[in-house]
């Protein structure tokens, strides 16, 4: 396939297949190494240090919490000041109605509970899901990515990837095979 096609969107990338953890994490490593950005791996089982070298340094779904955290706590407790001094105000033994040790434990489940929420719908947004297919599940032999095999995949997005120069760098980290990914 030439790149006139991988450019005009008929190739999602390329990918290579590996027997064991070890050469999936060093393939990985000098990928990111040569450049590769848009890349990602795949294994029937978590592989510690796999994310490092791939260059994942997420941030986001971290700052999502965080703002959903806060966005939940402030709620909350704007939620009990309106109720208690503005909609509802009661004289109860005699205390003022902005009685604010009151609204912390109000406050705090609304922090988590929106925290919570921001984490399951963040998640599923930041991973694309529900996605029924991806591109990779077509590829031949991709159905042992549950069972025994590893797999890299470099995408036709990224900005240094040209087909015959990414299939001759994945062929020299001693690919098993190197399949092209088609949309």
């Amino acid at each position: 396939m030439s790149d006139f096609h991988a450019a005009h969107g008929r190739l999602y990338g390329l990918m290579a297949e590996f027997d064991n953890r070890y050469d999936l994490i060093e393939a990985a490593k000098r990928s990111h190494a040569a450049g590769y950005r848009k890349m990602d791996a795949y294994s029937p089982m978590p592989i510690h240090g796999l994310e490092e070298a791939l260059g994942f340094h997420e941030w986001r779904m971290p700052m999502l919490v965080l703002l959903g955290g806060i966005f939940g706590c402030v709620g909350g407790f704007s939620l009990m000041y309106w109720m208690a001094v503005h909609a509802y105000p009661m004289n109860i033994g005699g205390r003022p109605n902005y009685s604010w040790p009151a609204f912390i434990p109000p406050a705090f489940e609304t922090t988590i509970l929106c925290a919570a929420f921001a984490a399951v719908f963040g998640m599923l947004a930041l991973n694309g899901l529900p996605r029924p297919h991806h591109p990779v599940f077509s590829v031949p032999g991709f159905a042992l990515a549950t069972r025994d095999k590893f797999f890299l995949c470099i995408e036709s997005a990224d900005p240094l990837f040209q087909v015959e120069a990414t299939r001759k760098f994945l062929e020299s980290l001693h690919a098993k095979e190197v399949n092209e990914v088609e949309r």
